[in-house]
C-alpha cells in the first residue's frame, strides 16, 4: 500500500485545518490494533481513524460504520481516561517520516490544564500508536509495547522517553532544495526508481516509480521540486484506487500514478479518506476476515474430529454389541444341558439343537451350572439393551456430525466479520463453544445474501445456520422456491416468487447461487435440489439449519453469482 510519507504529510497539513480546535467527544477500539476516535469540528463530528495493522496502517477522516467491543479493551480505556474531552490543538509531521503527531491540551483529575501527544508510526509490521507527555517526553503507553528482547536500540513501554526511529541519510522531502537533490542523487549508483527511494525521504515504492517514469533522469530533481510544491498548496490532488483486470485494489494514492497505472485501471475519489475506506474494505477487509475466520474453523474442525472419533469408537461398540445373539444361545443351550455339566468344570460342550452340532461354552468355575447360565441370560440383556443405545447415540452423533460440516462450510464462505460473530453465537447456543461473559455480544441482525436474476426475481441466501433458519421460516412465503445443493453442506437460497411464476432461467441462476454458497463451490457441475416452501419442515428439536423437505426436484448447475 502506498500510504507513504508523501501521503501522511498531505493527510497530516488536512488534517491540520480541519481538526484544529476539534474536541474528542468518544474514543472506541474496533480492532486489537485501530483506535477511532470521534470528534466534534465547527465542520459538524468526524470520525478519525488510527490504524496500526501492518497492512492497514494510516490515519484518516473514514466514513465507515465499525462495530465496537462491549468491553474497551485496555489501551482504549487509557486514552479515554487521558484525552477524551481534549482538545486537538496541532497536527504534524516531523520530517517526511510516516508519522503524525496529534497535540492535545486537556484537563488532569486535579483541574489542572496538561498538554499530551497522540503520536502514530504508520511502517507497516513496525507500526505503533503512543500517548506521550509532552512536558516530560515519556511514554504514558503505548497499543503495543515493545520490550528490550525485540529491539535493543528502541525500547516502547510505560515510563520510558520517546526515541524517535533511527535517522536515514536521506533528504526531507518538504525542505530540501533542487540543487541539493541533485547532488544527493549524485551520490548514488541505484537505478531505476531506488535512486528516487534513496535520495529523498518519504517516496514509496509506486510512488518513486511514477516519478522514474515521468521523464528523464537528469530532469528528476525539478520533477520532485515539482511535486513538492504541489502538495505543498494541496493541488492536483487525485485521490484514487487503482485495480488490477480483475478489478481487485492493488494500490492507493493522492498522487496521479498515470504511468504506472493505466487510466482504465483507475478509480477516482473526491476524498483521501474515501480512497482509503474502499480500499481497505475491498481487499485488506477480505484478508482480516480470513485471519480471524481461521481460529474459528480450528475450533469447529477440533469439534468436528471428536464427533468422528467417537462415531468410530460407537461403531465398535455396536459391533460387540451384535453378540448379544451368541450370549443367548448360549445361556439357552446351557440351560437345556445342565445335566453335563460337572462341579468345578472350565468349560462344557453342549449339543446344538438348531443346527445339529455341538458347541463349547466356557464357565466360571466358582459358579454352579444354573448361576452360569443365568450370567449369560444377563450379559445378553446388557448387550441387548447396549445395542439399542448405540444405536440411538450412532444416530444423534451422525446428526451433529452433518450439522458441524454444514458450520464449518460457513465459516469457509464468511465474508464478513457479521457472519462469523453469529456463527460463533450459534455454536455457543448449541453448546459447542463457551464464551466468556465479558466477549458476549448483542447478536448481529441478519443481514442476508441479496441478488436479482436476470428476469428481476429476487433472490436471498443464508450466511449461517441461524440465517438460513430466517432466510427459509421468516422471510419467505409458501409459493416461493427453495433451493439447497443436494446432500452438500451450504446456504439455503429462496428464490422469492410472490405472485410471478419463474422462467427456467430464473431457476437455473437460483440453483447456481445455491451451488456457489455450498462445499461444492469449486466444481463444475453440481446438483441442486429445490422444491416449494411449503414442503420444507424442521423436525422438533432440529439444531439451526437442518431441515426436512419433500417434492423436490434436482439440477445439475455449474456454480455461479447472478449479474
Amino acid at each position: 500500500m502506498s500510504y507513504d510519507g508523501l501521503f501522511a504529510g498531505v493527510t497530516a497539513r488536512q488534517l491540520n485545518r480541519l481538526l484544529v480546535g476539534a474536541k474528542i467527544e468518544k474514543i472506541y477500539q474496533p480492532e486489537p490494533d485501530e483506535i477511532l476516535m470521534q470528534l466534534y469540528t465547527g465542520d459538524g463530528r468526524k470520525k478519525l481513524l488510527l490504524s496500526t495493522h501492518p497492512g492497514s496502517a494510516a490515519v484518516y477522516l473514514t466514513e465507515r460504520s465499525f462495530e465496537n467491543p462491549s468491553v474497551a479493551p485496555p489501551f482504549c480505556m487509557l486514552l479515554r481516561k487521558h484525552i477524551q474531552g481534549g482538545r486537538i490543538v496541532r497536527v504534524l509531521q516531523p520530517r517526511t517520516e510516516r508519522i503524525l503527531e496529534f497535540h492535545i491540551e486537556t484537563v488532569n483529575e486535579m483541574g489542572y490544564s496538561v498538554n499530551k501527544c497522540l503520536l502514530a508510526e504508520t511502517m507497516g509490521k513496525h507500526s505503533n500508536l503512543m500517548l506521550l507527555n509532552r512536558d516530560t517526553g515519556l511514554i504514558v503507553d503505548s497499543i503495543k509495547r515493545i520490550s528490550i528482547d525485540v529491539n535493543r536500540y528502541r525500547q516502547i513501554l510505560p515510563g520510558l522517553p520517546y526515541a524517535p526511529p533511527p535517522a536515514q541519510d536521506k533528504l526531507d522531502f518538504w525542505t530540501a532544495t533542487e540543487e541539493e537533490i541533485r547532488r544527493h542523487i549524485a551520490l548514488h549508483e541505484s537505478e531505476g526508481s531506488k535512486v528516487v527511494m534513496n535520495a529523498v525521504q518519504g517516496f514509496g515504492p509506486t510512488a518513486a516509480e511514477e516519478l522514474w517514469l515521468s521523464g528523464p533522469k537528469e530532469e528528476l530533481p525539478e520533477r520532485i521540486v515539482r511535486l513538492k510544491d504541489m502538495l505543498d498548496r494541496e493541488a492536483g490532488l487525485i485521490p484514487a484506487v487503482y485495480v488490477s483486470e480483475a478489478n481487485t485494489p492493488q494500490d492507493v494514492h493522492i498522487i496521479p500514478l498515470t504511468h504506472v497505472f493505466p487510466e482504465h485501471r483507475t478509480m477516482r475519489f473526491d476524498r483521501p479518506g474515501q480512497a482509503l475506506d474502499y480500499f481497505f474494505q475491498n481487499r485488506l477487509q477480505s484478508n482480516r476476515v480470513a485471519q480471524r475466520s481461521i481460529s474459528l474453523q480450528r475450533l469447529v474442525q477440533s469439534v468436528m474430529d471428536k464427533l468422528l472419533l467417537k462415531k468410530q469408537r460407537l461403531l465398535e461398540e455396536q459391533k460387540e454389541s451384535e453378540q448379544a445373539e451368541q450370549l443367548r444361545l448360549r445361556a439357552e443351550l446351557l440351560t437345556a444341558g445342565l445335566h453335563k455339566v460337572e462341579a468345578g468344570s472350565a468349560r462344557v460342550t453342549v449339543d446344538n439343537y438348531y443346527d445339529g452340532t455341538t458347541m463349547t461354552i466356557d464357565l466360571d468355575p466358582r459358579l454352579s451350572p444354573a448361576k452360569n447360565a443365568q450370567t449369560y441370560y444377563k450379559k445378553y440383556g446388557k448387550a441387548k439393551t447396549a445395542g439399542k443405545e448405540k444405536r440411538l447415540q450412532l444416530k444423534e452423533t451422525e446428526k451433529d456430525i452433518r450439522y458441524i460440516e454444514s458450520v464449518l462450510s460457513a465459516v469457509t464462505l464468511a465474508e464478513d466479520y457479521e457472519t462469523l460473530e453469529q456463527i460463533r453465537q450459534e455454536l455457543s447456543e448449541a453448546g459447542y463453544l463457551r464464551i466468556r461473559k465479558a466477549a458476549h455480544r448483542k447478536t448481529p441482525k441478519s443481514k442476508p445474501h441479496r441478488y436479482r436474476t436476470a428476469g428481476g426475481m429476487e433472490l436471498l441466501a443464508g450466511k449461517s445456520n441461524t440465517e438460513n433458519d430466517y432466510v427459509t421460516f421468516s422471510l419467505a412465503k409458501k409459493s416461493d422456491l427453495w433451493f439447497h445443493a443436494k446432500d452438500i453442506p451450504g446456504s439455503h437460497v429462496v428464490l422469492l416468487c410472490r405472485d410471478r411464476e419463474p422462467d427456467e432461467g430464473d431457476i437455473r441462476e437460483a440453483a447456481a447461487l445455491a451451488a456457489h454458497y455450498s462445499k461444492a463451490s469449486l466444481s463444475e457441475n453440481v446438483p441442486v435440489d429445490y422444491t416449494q416452501i411449503r414442503h420444507v419442515r424442521k423436525p422438533a428439536g432440529a439444531k439451526p439449519g437442518m431441515v426436512l423437505y419433500s417434492s423436490q426436484k434436482t439440477i445439475y448447475v455449474r456454480p455461479s453469482i447472478p449479474k
